[in-house]
Order: structure tokens, then C-alpha cells, then sequence
């Protein structure tokens, strides 16, 4: 169910990199921050992509720079190929949010129904991989990324969930490549983006009711260290604690935010880099293009792109069981 405002926290995905892509429709369409570290600066304005949706999400590009991504409210999820053919992937979509590309023969997404899931390269058949936590379905999978181990870090925030919350609390999970369902984290309110590191030593987590977003040492998949305070985001002029939605990360560690400023860069020290106006409220981002430097963002009803200078990170991941 989605919220009257439709606020960007409400909603979130995940992200990777892809080979090939080809926009089907440019021009300039708004202005940028210009105080950027020369590093991650954009090498041109933001263009539309598509348009015409609900409220989009869960951008994920595949190895043959097929694009997927969500509109939530219709119940579906899209495909454009490399030559700009639009498509509808799967409908109805079980509300599916967050998409995430996998190594074999599956495309893996968060359905806010309450199951984790792969899908076939033809959107025909699901299989559920997860969809209850001691023995009471979860509450509205949200996003999620894939772990070199076969496993899956996945949120689990309140929206869209029946009420009262079928967990009882919001929490990140993670689902063993043998199928266990173990409960990370169950201290943030609605945690919402999720992306590891490059090198996957560090788990990042996104809460979309708070302005810091937090980081936990990976001892061992599934397992992590303490919490500690990654960043606080820049906040709009009046609020004080408007938090992150999804987000998506760079070859160099660099994590690339959606929030209700645009997309925050920050550097894996938690340095502010720069700040990426959109002319809508982002929710998500991925990296795409054939040289993995596009960043593609949905927001709202339209699917946004920037040149970057660097590329972004493809999670190689493991076939899931």
C-alpha cells in the first residue's frame, strides 16, 4: 500500500552495474549541485529515460544491459533492452520493490506481500526463497543485495505490511544460500536501502525514519560486528530527521543515496562528496551503460540518467538454492 504522500523513504531497491544501454529519451531537464568533489562530479545534467509511471523503483541492469525496474502501485515490473524497447516484465508483480540482478538464470526481487523471490529470465515463473521468520509470514520485503556466498541481505521495513506488523518489528535478514532465514538487525525503524561494500566486508543499512545511516562489519556471511554510525545526511531546510531510501555503490566504495534532496553522494569515510539534484524525489539507483558509468535513477513517475566518472559496482553473488 503506498502512502497518501508518497514520500521517497517510503520505498526502496538496489543496486548493480550493467554492460550495455541505450537511452530513449534525452535532454536536459534540471540543474545539479555544483559543489562536488571533483572525483564523482557528473560529466553532464540529468536526461529522461522513461516515463509515464506510478511510483518507479528497484533498478537493477542485467549482464546482457537489459534494464529492470518497478511501479509499485501498477503492479508491475519493466524491462528496456539495450535498444530502447520498453516492455512489461511480470504483471501483477505482487508489489514488488527492490530488484536485484543474479549470476545465473534468475532475477531476484523483494515483493512487499511479504516474500523474497526469484524470478525466471522470461517474468513467467517465481520461486519463493523466503517468506516467513519463525513461523509468521515477514512484513513487506523492501530491498536487498547478494552476498558472494549465495546468501541474501534483505529489509524489512512497515510499509505496505498488514497491521499489526506480522514480525511485530522491522528488521534486515539474511537468507542463507541453504535456505535459513537468520534476523540481523531488529533495533532500526523501517531500514529500508541495503548494499554491501565492493569488497564485502561492510554491510550498509539505509533506515528511512532517521537522518544517520549505518554501517556493520561482516564477520562472516551472515554474521556482523557492531553497528557504527556511517554518515548523517544532509537534511531539507526544516526537517531534522529525514532519512535515506535506496542507494547504490561505485568501484571505488563511493554509495550514491536517493533522498528528498537528490542523491547523496558519500565517500566510504562517510565524507560528503556532492549532491545530485532530480527534478523528482528519487527512490532509488543503479548504475548502468556500456562502460558501467550511467547512473539511473528512479524517481517518482519518470526514470532519470547521469554520466558519472566512475563505474559502478556489480556484485558477482552466487546462484541461490
Amino acid at each position: 500500500m503506498l502512502s497518501p504522500r508518497m514520500r521517497p523513504s517510503q520505498f526502496c531497491s538496489l543496486a548493480v552495474v550493467s554492460l550495455t544501454f541505450a537511452i530513449v529519451a534525452t535532454g536536459p531537464i534540471a540543474g545539479q549541485s555544483t559543489d562536488f568533489d571533483p572525483s564523482v562530479k557528473p560529466l553532464g545534467p540529468v536526461q529522461v529515460l522513461a516515463k509515464g509511471f506510478r511510483f518507479t523503483e528497484g533498478p537493477t541492469v542485467d549482464r546482457q544491459g537489459n534494464l529492470y525496474f518497478t511501479d509499485i502501485p501498477n503492479q508491475r515490473i519493466h524491462r528496456i533492452d539495450p535498444t530502447g524497447k520498453q516492455t512489461i516484465f511480470r504483471e501483477p508483480s505482487n508489489q514488488a520493490n527492490g530488484l536485484m540482478d543474479g549470476p545465473g538464470d534468475e532475477l531476484f526481487a523483494c515483493e512487499m506481500n511479504g516474500a523474497l523471490v526469484a524470478l525466471t529470465r522470461d517474468g513467467k515463473s517465481r520461486r519463493v526463497l523466503a517468506d516467513a521468520y519463525q513461523g509468521q509470514r515477514l512484513n513487506a520485503p523492501n530491498d536487498l543485495v547478494l552476498d558472494r556466498a549465495g546468501g541474501i541481505y534483505f529489509t524489512d521495513p512497515e510499509y505496505g505490511s498488514p497491521k499489526p506488523l506480522p514480525q511485530g518489528k522491522t528488521a534486515v535478514y539474511y537468507r542463507a544460500e541453504n535456505g535459513t532465514i537468520t534476523r540481523l538487525i531488529d533495533d532500526l525503524k523501517n531500514p529500508n536501502g541495503i548494499i554491501l561494500s565492493p569488497d564485502e566486508q561492510t554491510l550498509y543499512v539505509i533506515p528511512s525514519s532517521q537522518s544517520t545511516m549505518m554501517s556493520y562489519p561482516v564477520i562472516s556471511p551472515g554474521k556482523l560486528g557492531p553497528a557504527k554510525l556511517f554518515c548523517t545526511l544532509e537534511q531539507p531546510m526544516g526537517k531534522t530527521n529525514s532519512g535515506g531510501d535506496g542507494l547504490t555503490v561505485d568501484t571505488q566504495g563511493n554509495l550514491y543515496i536517493t533522498s528528498d534532496l537528490g542523491i547523496q553522494i558519500i565517500a566510504p569515510t562517510g565524507k560528503r562528496l556532492g549532491i545530485i539534484a532530480v527534478p523528482e524525489i528519487p527512490a532509488n539507483v543503479t548504475f548502468g551503460g556500456k562502460d558501467g558509468k550511467t547512473l539511473i535513477m528512479t524517481a517518482r513517475t519518470t526514470v532519470y540518467s547521469i554520466a558519472m566518472p566512475i563505474a559502478g559496482h556489480r556484485f558477482p553473488g552466487k546462484v541461490s538454492k
